[in-house]
């Protein structure tokens, strides 16, 4: 009876938590939402504009190798074409596209922050678990880059972050896979998280590993297919190879103009230094889903959060890569990047133009980068030192009732692993 008290009281304070997440969350988009209809929003929404009226003339397919004279290079995945052609139709019905092009990342963001509050509710304690789902919901970072900017960035870690939910708590491989085939069909940022994913599959076992990879490959092959056999170079130079804008206003590439480094080496950086740093994002995530399996979440956090560390590209809405990450990884952390990126992208985009930061601007991303470095740095120890649950696609335990009946499965209690 004891046993089963207790078990009752903790799944309604799981619920009582999760409706209060599901609330503030839910007031965090609508507030999101309002300001993306009000808002005219930066360049961007303009380009994707005429992004979406290119490919309402020569099709999701083509558009890769269709010249656009005057707007910057079209560096999405078929899968966000595929959005834009679908918002064009709806822009005819009379739905303005700002408020359109938005409302994706605006609704990924209410995601996360459920996904966020799912995944730690199970790891660490109740209280943990709310408060960095509440900030991921309200981060400042994400109202900026998703109810203003507006790009497919939010959407893209959503989806990673749902794969690696989907693999490990909820038991369902083929969902992952096919989560993490829409995230890098979304945006090729979280590519650096797949290598994690594939991992703990395997770790996982065989027919785990199978069913990921299924799911990944039919999506993958669906979705990329028609493009690769269609215009495979213009999708290789635009997409694949893509290396971001060579301003130097984040990162490694300010800190070594700072230094006072040649324009020949900042330019190897963001040359062929920029797949080595790529790289060694993939290597670091997949490590640490090899050391902790069961937890998939951090694994894939510390794969985005250096990829912007070590990003040599620099624009407004990449800042918003590491946030749900940082939210994974404790609440400070992520409280901390909040208020000062949040700060930034308010300089910024009051500013003339998202490419030309102010010296605050810079200084403020000088101190958000250092902040980031700090944070993954802690994350990870946190992540390492917490003892490992089950192992992957091993059965929750089942716990035997005195009654002399058959051993029936009893839910977990929602405590911290210590």
């Amino acid at each position: 009876m004891d046993l089963r008290r207790r078990t009752a009281t903790g799944t309604l304070d799981v619920r009582r938590a999760r409706v209060l997440v599901i609330g503030a969350s839910a007031l965090a988009f609508a507030a999101k939402t309002i300001f993306a209809v009000v808002s005219r929003g930066p360049a961007d929404v303009r380009f994707f504009d005429a992004f979406a009226t290119a490919i309402a003339r020569v099709g999701p397919v083509r558009v890769y190798e269709h010249p656009m004279p005057g707007l910057p290079v079209y560096n999405h995945p078929p899968l966000a074409s595929w959005m834009l052609s679908a918002f064009h139709e709806l822009q005819a019905l009379g739905i303005p596209f700002a408020s359109l092009i938005r409302l994706p990342a605006c609704a990924a963001d209410f995601v996360s922050a459920l996904l966020v509050f799912e995944i730690l509710r199970r790891r660490r304690s109740l209280k943990t678990a709310m408060a960095c789902a509440l900030a991921c919901a309200f981060s400042p970072v994400l109202f900026a880059t998703s109810a203003y900017h507006g790009n497919t960035d939010s959407a893209a870690v959503m989806f990673v972050f749902l794969a690696a939910y989907l693999l490990s708590d909820r038991r369902a491989p083929l969902a992952a896979g096919v989560a993490a085939a829409l995230a890098v069909s979304v945006k090729l940022v979280p590519v650096v998280a797949v290598p994690a994913l594939l991992v703990v599959a395997v770790r996982a076992g065989r027919p785990a590993a199978v069913r990921f990879c299924s799911g990944l490959a039919v999506v993958l092959l669906t979705l990329w297919g028609p493009v690769l056999a269609t215009v495979p170079v213009p999708l290789r130079e635009k997409v694949l190879e893509y290396e971001g804008g060579r301003w130097r206003l984040w990162g490694v590439v300010r800190f070594a103009d700072l230094a006072g480094a040649s324009d020949s080496f900042v330019a190897s950086l963001q040359g062929g230094f920029h797949f080595v740093f790529v790289l060694l994002c993939m290597a670091a995530g997949a490590w640490l889903a090899w050391v902790r399996p069961t937890a998939p979440a951090c694994a894939v956090a510390l794969s985005l959060t250096l990829l912007l560390l070590l990003s040599t590209g620099s624009a407004v809405q990449y800042l918003a890569w590491p946030v749900v990450a940082l939210c994974v990884l404790g609440a400070r952390e992520a409280i901390g990047y909040g208020l000062v990126v949040g700060a930034l992208t308010v300089v910024v985009y009051s500013g003339a133009a998202a490419t030309r930061w102010s010296d605050w601007a810079l200084h403020l991303g000088e101190a958000g980068w250092l902040l980031l470095a700090a944070a993954t740095v802690t994350g990870v120890r946190r992540a390492l030192a917490d003892r490992p649950g089950p192992a992957p696609g091993v059965p929750l335990p089942v716990v035997a009732q005195r009654t002399g009946r058959r051993a029936a499965p009893v839910p977990p209690v929602d405590r911290p692993h210590r």
